[in-house]
C-alpha cells in the first residue's frame, strides 16, 4: 500500500472514530470515506444541524482538504411546513441570541426562509444555527437584513446640521 492511501486509511479511522465518538452523532450510523484527502460523509441524521455538525468534524480533521457531505436529513414520518414552523419558532424562542420580534421563518418543503430586520449580524447566524435544530429543515435561508440602529434625536439633530454646513 503506498503512502497516500495508508494516510486515507488513517484518516478514515480517526474520522469514523470521531463521528461515532460524538455525542450528537453516535446514535446515527453515519460511514465516512477519505480519498486523496477528500472525505466523503454518508448516512442519514434527523436535523440539518447534525448534518453540519458531521461536517465541522471532518473539515476540521488535520489533513482533510475536502468534504462531500452526503448525509441526508430525514425524519420518522411525514411533517408538514406548518409542523416546521412551529418547531422552529419554538428553536428560534429557546434561543437567547435570537430576538422573535425581529426574525420570522416561513417553511416550504423542508426549506425554511428566514425573514426580517436586526441591528446586530450575530443574530442571523444564531437563527440559522437554532434552525437548523428544528426536525423536518434540510436547508435554511436568510432574507434578514442587517438595519443601521436608529439615530437619537440629538444624533440627528447633529447630523441634520452638519449637512446645512456642507
Amino acid at each position: 500500500m503506498d503512502m497516500a492511501r495508508q494516510e486515507d486509511a488513517q484518516l478514515k479511522k480517526k474520522l469514523q472514530e470521531l463521528l461515532e465518538s460524538d455525542k450528537d452523532l453516535r446514535g446515527y450510523a453515519l460511514n465516512a470515506d477519505v480519498v486523496e484527502g477528500e472525505a466523503r460523509l454518508q448516512g442519514t441524521v434527523d436535523t440539518l444541524i447534525e448534518k453540519q455538525r458531521a461536517e465541522e468534524l471532518a473539515s476540521g480533521l488535520p489533513g482533510i482538504k475536502r468534504v462531500d457531505n452526503a448525509i441526508s436529513v430525514s425524519t420518522d414520518g411525514p411533517i408538514t411546513d406548518k409542523e416546521v414552523e412551529l418547531e422552529v419558532a419554538q428553536e428560534l424562542a429557546a434561543d437567547p441570541r435570537v430576538n422573535r420580534r425581529h426574525i420570522g421563518a416561513e417553511s416550504v418543503k423542508g426549506t425554511v426562509i428566514l425573514q426580517g430586520n436586526v441591528r446586530d449580524p450575530d443574530e442571523i447566524e444564531a437563527a440559522r444555527r437554532a434552525a437548523a435544530k428544528a426536525r423536518g429543515v434540510t436547508e435554511v435561508t436568510s432574507r434578514v437584513r442587517v438595519r443601521e440602529p436608529e439615530q437619537t434625536l440629538t444624533e440627528l439633530f447633529h447630523s441634520q446640521v452638519r449637512n446645512d454646513n456642507e
